[in-house]
Order: C-alpha cells, then sequence, then structure tokens
C-alpha cells in the first residue's frame, strides 16, 4: 500500500532487518525490502536449517555411510526444536488466557454497574471454556513429552484426541467480530479505558490493548495446522508417532476449515433475512429459523391436481425447505410468497419424459417431489435438461448439507436470528442496502503510521497463510434481480 510497505505472499521466508518496532518490522525477500506488520509472519523455528529436507547423501565409490547417522541426528534435533516450540508456545498460550480470564473478565464482572453479563458475552465469548480446555491440552503434552529424549516425543495422539474440544473455537471467532464492535463502543467512553488499563497493570500484562489480547485465540487455532506440518516434516516415517501426528496434521486442517465454513455461513444469514423482508405476503415462520444456507434458485413449472394445471413459479432451495414464489405480472423484480416445502419429509424422483401416469399429461425435464408421510407430491419440469440435472444436483447437495450440519452441530441461536431480521427490517424502512463486511479479523487491520528509519538486525520469519474470502456472494447474487 506504501512505497516502503515489503509485498510478500503465503510461505515466503522474510529476513528481518529490524524488529525494534512492536508494530512493524523492516525485513527483506528476494523482491526487494521494506517494513510489513509483525503480525502477519511468524517466528520460524529453525533459523539455521542445512539445505532441501535433511536428506542423507547417498555414498558413492569409496565412501562410507558415516555421514548417515550424522544427517539423522541433525533431523532428531530439529525435531526437538519443533517439539520444544510447540511446548513452549502452549505455555505460553496458557498464561496469556489466565492474564484475561483473571485480569480481565474476572475484574469485570465486579463491575456491575460498568458491565451486564450480556455485555461481557459479548466480549469476552466462551474464552473461559477455552482455558480450560486448553489446560487439560497442555497437560495431556507434557504427559507424552519424553525429557530424556524429546525427538521421541508422541504429540501426535494428544492432538487427536483433543480435536474435538478445538470446535469450541468456532464459537469465539465468529463473536469476536461483535466483540470489537463492542469495545470500541466502550472505548469512546474514558473511564472504561482507565478501567481496561488498570486491569492489564494489575495483572502486569505486557502493553497491548484487550482487543489485541482477544485476537490470539483466533491466530492460534490458525497455527496448530502450520506447527504439525512442520513436526511431520522432521518426523521419519519409522518413528512411531508418524501415522499420529500425519493424521493429527489433518484433523487440524479440517477444524480451521470447519470454523471458517461456520464463520462464512454466520455472515450469510443477514443477506437470508434481506431477501426474505424483499419478498411481498410473505406467511409462516422466518427463513432463519431452520436454514442458513441457499443451495440453489431458479424457475420451474409446477404441475398441480387435479386439473394439472400449469404455474410459473421461482423456486429457492435452502438447507431443509425450499420456497417458491410467483413474479409480479407488472414488475417482473417483485415476487409475492406462494409456499414452502420441508426437504427433511421430501424423496425427490426423477421422472421420464413421457406422460405422467398420475396426472395424465405429458412431461418433458420433471422430476417429483414425493412425501411419504402424507402421499402429497409435487411435480415440477425445467425448460432444459442440463437445467433438472441441476436441480437434482443441488438437492443432493442440500441433504448432505444438512448432515454435515448435524455432525458438526451448526446451527443459529435466537438471537442471531432476532438481530439479523431486525437488520433487514432497518434496512428495509431506510431503503438502502447493507453490505455485510468481512470479519475483523479476516481484513487488514490499521497500522500505525510506517516507522521512518531503517536500523538493522535478523530474524528469519515464515509468512501466515490467508485466509479465503467468502464465496457466498457469487451465490446470492442470483437473488439481485428480486430484490425489492
Amino acid at each position: 500500500m506504501d512505497d516502503q510497505e515489503l509485498g510478500f505472499k503465503a510461505g515466503d521466508v522474510v529476513e528481518v532487518m529490524d524488529a525494534t518496532n512492536r508494530e512493524w518490522w523492516w525485513g527483506r525477500v528476494a523482491d526487494g525490502e521494506g517494513w510489513f506488520p509483525a503480525s502477519f509472519v511468524r517466528l520460524r523455528v529453525n533459523q539455521d536449517e542445512p539445505a532441501d529436507d535433511y536428506e542423507a547423501p547417498r555414498a558413492g565409490a569409496g565412501e562410507t555411510n558415516d555421514s548417515l547417522p550424522e544427517a539423522q541426528s541433525c533431523k532428531d534435533q530439529m525435531r526437538t526444536n519443533v517439539i520444544n516450540e510447540i511446548l513452549s508456545t502452549e505455555r505460553d498460550y496458557i498464561k496469556h488466557l489466565r492474564d484475561i480470564c483473571e485480569g480481565y473478565v474476572r475484574q469485570c464482572r465486579k463491575r456491575e454497574d460498568m458491565f451486564s453479563e450480556e455485555q461481557l458475552r459479548t466480549i469476552f465469548g466462551n474464552i473461559e471454556d477455552i482455558y480450560r480446555c486448553q489446560k487439560a491440552f497442555v497437560k495431556a503434552l507434557e504427559q507424552k513429552f519424553n525429557t530424556e529424549r524429546p525427538h521421541l516425543s508422541e504429540l501426535g495422539a494428544c492432538f487427536l484426541e483433543h480435536q474435538a474440544d478445538f470446535q469450541i473455537y468456532s464459537e469465539y471467532c465468529n463473536n469476536h467480530p461483535n466483540a470489537c464492535v463492542e469495545l470500541s463502543r466502550l472505548t469512546k467512553l474514558s473511564k472504561y479505558v482507565y478501567f481496561f488499563e488498570a486491569c492489564r497493570l494489575l495483572q502486569r500484562m505486557i502493553d497491548i490493548s484487550l482487543d489485541g489480547f482477544l485476537l490470539t485465540p483466533v491466530q492460534k487455532i490458525c497455527k496448530y495446522p502450520l506447527q504439525l506440518a512442520e513436526l511431520l516434516k522432521y518426523t521419519h516415517p519409522q518413528h512411531r508417532d508418524f501415522k499420529n501426528v500425519e493424521a493429527a496434521l489433518h484433523a487440524m486442517k479440517n477444524v480451521a476449515q470447519l470454523i471458517n465454513e461456520r464463520k462464512r455461513r454466520l455472515e450469510n444469514i443477514d443477506k437470508i433475512a434481506q431477501w426474505q423482508s424483499s419478498i411481498e405476503d410473505w406467511e409462516g415462520e422466518d427463513l432463519l429459523v431452520r436454514s442458513s444456507e441457499l443451495i440453489y434458485s431458479g424457475e420451474l413449472t409446477r404441475v398441480t391436481q387435479p386439473q394439472a394445471k400449469s404455474q410459473q413459479r421461482m423456486f429457492f432451495l435452502f438447507d431443509r425447505q425450499l420456497i417458491y414464489c410467483k413474479k409480479d405480472l407488472l414488475r417482473r423484480d417483485v415476487l409475492y410468497y406462494k409456499g414452502r416445502l420441508d426437504m427433511d419429509d421430501l424423496e425427490v424422483v426423477d421422472v421420464e419424459d413421457g406422460k405422467d401416469r398420475d396426472l395424465h399429461v405429458s412431461v418433458k425435464n420433471a422430476f417429483r417431489l414425493y412425501c411419504g408421510a402424507t402421499g402429497d407430491s409435487h411435480l415440477l419440469c425445467a425448460r432444459k435438461p442440463e437445467q433438472k440435472q441441476r436441480w437434482l444436483k443441488a438437492f443432493a447437495r442440500e441433504r448432505e448439507q444438512v448432515r454435515l450440519d448435524q455432525e458438526t452441530g451448526f446451527s443459529i441461536t435466537e438471537l442471531q436470528r432476532k438481530q439479523a431480521m431486525l437488520n433487514a427490517s432497518k434496512q428495509q424502512a431506510t431503503g438502502k442496502p447493507k453490505a455485510v463486511g468481512r470479519p475483523g479479523y479476516l481484513t487488514r487491520h490499521k497500522h500505525p503510521s510506517l516507522p521512518a528509519s531503517r536500523p538493522q538486525q535478523q530474524v528469519l520469519v515464515l509468512a501466515e497463510p490467508r485466509r479465503k474470502p467468502s464465496n457466498f456472494w457469487h451465490s446470492i447474487s442470483r437473488l439481485a434481480p428480486f430484490r425489492k
């Protein structure tokens, strides 16, 4: 962004020339030198790393295998370094969580005149639950640590045993943007600024603002795959821990992916609430009571009994329900609610082209939604064969989405639903579209001004991978022409 800022991509190794400034470091990559935010990188575990991946040289004519034990010893030392770093960072992280819980949460609860319980829940989320889980995790890691021969320690099993516990980070990450908003509001008042600073000083914490401390759990859950990848790199395939580390890496990547997916889904609910508020004559419960994802949408012909009457309707497939609407005859961008079908009770049946046995009419590109409980069926026809196939695949995706949500326990709380509907009603009242922004910890934070001087010192760092932006806008954009 600035002439003196250093650009790099995920995975780049940056040589740090100056790390005296807390916010910005001066570094060098192949393309040049410049300032970059210290929070965008992490310190590399091994500063003096030999070339390649410590592969032992092959013995040629007149050579011996004396170098093989030496190379293996080097790799064992590298594994020891990684294990020590994992344990060290976990202990530091536990202290960090304890400082937040004892230094801030406990003190805030004493001041009922300043904080309500709802405010504390918004600011700190479930950080106390995270603290309890992390204490158990660290204890398990230390039990697996081999003090005499650290490289033989088997940490992979610990990650596998606690992988379900790490899913509580999802709630924390989802709440973090709300915490930032609430803190921003409170810190406009000087009494809260003084109170938070007093909490920090009493706990003897480093000079970072509360929002900086609260960002740490979000960063921590994303670092586990990086640490495990490095541990796997220096674990011999014959090592007893190799398969566990490999499985743990896969599991922690899935946890991080699950957290990102839940965050994306929760960002979508405002758009769904806005879409519902644009539909005329809406009846029944809100969409968000049972749904949180638009799977597919398009125009279909609905053939109804008993006269086999054809109706053109717009269908919107969400998880657990299918909404259908009628276009206004004059204003085609206006939709009127006509009904919904519960997908949990329906079976999708492919119908061959030809005469339908039930309605005695010829149909083409059709499929039937059959309800086994009531015996009701709904015959729907697409215009083209490829459109029909897209709908059939969409119905399969909807069932898979519901199954995954049940397995992972994903749901929208009553508070989140009400807030989304309130935001939608406010937007409709003003008549202005409201953009749903990315979460604060996925956007670039505003840092202090760039330092003016350039001192020297050397450390190696490894860039953090960027998180993928939400792709929901691509899906929901299909609704744009029908927004009121």
